[in-house]
């Protein structure tokens, strides 16, 4: 736990660095040059702590949070121009502020205007509502702790893991403002006329306001984050997989089919990760009775955790198939367990259709109540535990990659348990369509949900309202962003289209995408057009469409629909429905 917290604080410290940050800068640098304790530290403090508590409701309380989390935006959104015009010209605030007086005399002295001290309820008060309107961009890392949020629901680890994140970013706010302060007074000093600076930083915060106001903090800055703070933030999340204690694999085992007379039993270097935990608490399971640990004991088990929609998942399929049917005779389990990501995933008959579709033969267990997910204290699609004869946990693989060392993983341990077969070169499969690898050096797009719980890049004209029907439109998007067009209702994770001849136009810039979505609640096929910069696919046509676009949402599942055939750019896609009904989930690019 200690260590998610500290992965959390460098990811909030992080976001100074990425350009979601700009619009709020305006609200805090408005600090400079004043008391540290009295006006930066309970404004820094009011916004991380607003930000954990809006960021925990919206992660597990529904609409309704989301909901009262708008009005409080579009009431910051006012205090804060208050604040703006307060800098710029005391006389028009106290015109501004006339029902709410005393609010604009805090708000004065919050601001540092000459001849008054800054108030601390003040700071706070400008920090709940710089903490309403911050929307960081989602990295990686938040991205894990948002994921966490949502399947655990509310608890402890959650809100700190949150907090630590918000104060992640408080703590390089808090640095850049001491030092930008000594910047700003120097300009003071130097310039001699003060009202004119606190003048133009009245101008930077109804800048800010105004970028907040049009959606700019997550529409074309989140696009520009989305390349520059990732990678990092990765690398961060690597470093600590890295770190948990697992050594490489072994080289594979020798080609000998026994071993000689006076040799030692071979073992591995792999470490101990642990006793493995109880196989109890699937819903249901596929492809086999139930298993149990005990039932295993002597076997080498590869426990496979996954969901039918998620693309990295898809892409690992062929690999845990290969594996499945060359290590079987060895003494190889595989297990799949199925923690389902959105509701339809928690239907059986989607995931019995699913695992037919994908040749899945080995056993899968239903994970509809996470209870082995929280057994083996997993936060990844796709995560791959590998336990040995003795029912210790030896290896794990977060994410896709890294095939070959894991199947060097199951043969060390396969040679381990005794078996005498001979070593053979890693699997390589025949991957097509959604379950092909990804072209990661052209990839400049990132997973984006629909689902207003979090949806990101939304540029529509018209703002996204939760859970109830609107008309939406779309004209041009910026890279890496997305807008409906016709009749929709955005529920927390779909939106569902009302009215027939509606869809969706993404700015995107990847090989493949991918959508997932799903027919009319009654089931009925929902028949839809494609085109890429207004024009038929072609031959960039994906696996589930043909050359002309047309395909049929026929079941609730991932849909590849591009696959460009020449070198990935940058392209305009949009997606026409025919028919009502349509659920849509979630892009993810390949």
């Amino acid at each position: 736990m200690m260590t998610l917290l500290i992965i959390a604080y460098l990811g909030g410290a992080l976001t100074i660095l990425s350009p979601c940050i700009l619009p709020i800068l305006p609200f805090v640098f408005a600090r400079a040059g004043q008391s540290f304790l009295r006006s930066t530290l309970p404004m820094l403090a009011g916004m991380a702590t607003t930000f954990a508590a809006i960021a925990t409701l919206a992660a597990v309380g529904g609409s309704w949070a989301i909901n009262a989390n708008e009005y409080g935006r579009l009431a910051a959104l006012a205090l804060l121009a208050i604040f703006g015009v307060s800098l710029i010209s005391p006389r028009a605030a106290s015109i501004v502020t006339l029902p709410i007086v005393e609010l604009g005399n805090r708000l004065a002295n919050a601001s540092g205007r000459p001849g008054t001290i800054p108030t601390i309820a003040g700071s706070l008060v400008l920090g709940i509502a710089t903490g309403l309107l911050w929307a960081p961009c989602a990295g990686p890392i938040l991205g894990l702790v948002l994921t966490g949020a949502a399947l655990k629901g509310a608890n402890l680890e959650t809100s700190l893991l949150l907090a630590a994140y918000a104060s992640g970013t408080a703590t390089s706010l808090a640095i850049a403002l001491l030092v930008g302060g000594k910047v700003f007074t120097g300009i003071k000093r130097s310039l001699g006329f003060s009202e004119r600076v606190r003048q133009l930083v009245g101008v930077a915060v109804l800048a800010g306001v105004m970028a907040i106001a049009l959606g700019l903090d997550t529409g074309a800055l989140a696009q520009l984050s989305y390349a520059s703070t990732a990678s990092i933030e990765q690398a961060v999340l690597d470093r600590f997989h890295a770190g948990q204690g697992v050594e490489p694999a072994t080289e594979m085992a020798s080609n000998s089919n026994a071993l000689p007379a006076n040799a030692a039993p071979f073992r591995s270097k792999l470490t101990i990760e642990g006793r493995a935990p109880s196989l109890d608490g699937a819903v249901e399971w596929l492809n086999s009775p139930p298993l149990t640990t005990e039932q295993l004991r002597g076997k080498v088990v590869l426990v496979d955790f996954w969901t039918y929609s998620c693309i990295n998942c898809i892409r690992t399929i062929p690999y845990v198939r290969a594996w499945a049917e060359k290590h079987t005779d060895q003494g190889l389990v595989v297990i799949g367990v199925h923690s389902p990501e959105f509701v339809f995933e928690k239907k059986v008959d989607n995931v019995r259709k699913a695992i037919g579709d994908f040749k899945i033969g080995f056993p899968i267990a239903i994970d509809n109540d996470y209870k082995l997910w929280r057994s083996f204290d997993n936060s990844y699609w796709p995560a791959q535990y590998l336990i040995d004869a003795k029912g210790q946990i030896r290896y794990h693989q977060f994410g896709e990659g890294n095939y070959q060392q894991t199947e060097q993983a199951i043969q060390d341990l396969l040679r381990e348990a005794g078996s005498t077969a001979t070593a053979s070169a890693p699997v390589t499969p025949e991957a097509k369509g959604a379950e092909a690898s990804p072209d990661l050096k052209h990839i400049r797009s990132g997973e984006t949900y629909i689902g207003y719980q979090q949806a990101t890049g939304f540029a529509s004209k018209e703002s996204l309202r939760a859970n109830q029907s609107r008309d939406y439109s779309i004209a041009a998007p910026g890279l890496n962003e997305w807008g409906l067009f016709g009749t929709w209702t955005v529920g927390a994770e779909a939106a569902t289209l009302d009215t027939a001849d509606g869809g969706i136009t993404y700015q995107f810039s990847a090989r493949d995408l991918h959508l997932v979505i799903g027919p009319s609640a009654d089931g009925k096929p929902v028949r839809f057009q494609v085109t890429i910069d207004g024009h038929p696919p072609g031959r960039d046509h994906g696996a589930d469409i043909d050359a002309n676009g047309n395909g049929i949402v026929s079941s609730t599942r991932l849909y590849q629909l591009v696959r460009q055939a020449g070198d990935a750019e940058e392209k305009t896609f949009a997606i026409r429905f025919l028919d009502p009904g349509v659920q849509a989930y979630a892009f993810t690019f390949g």
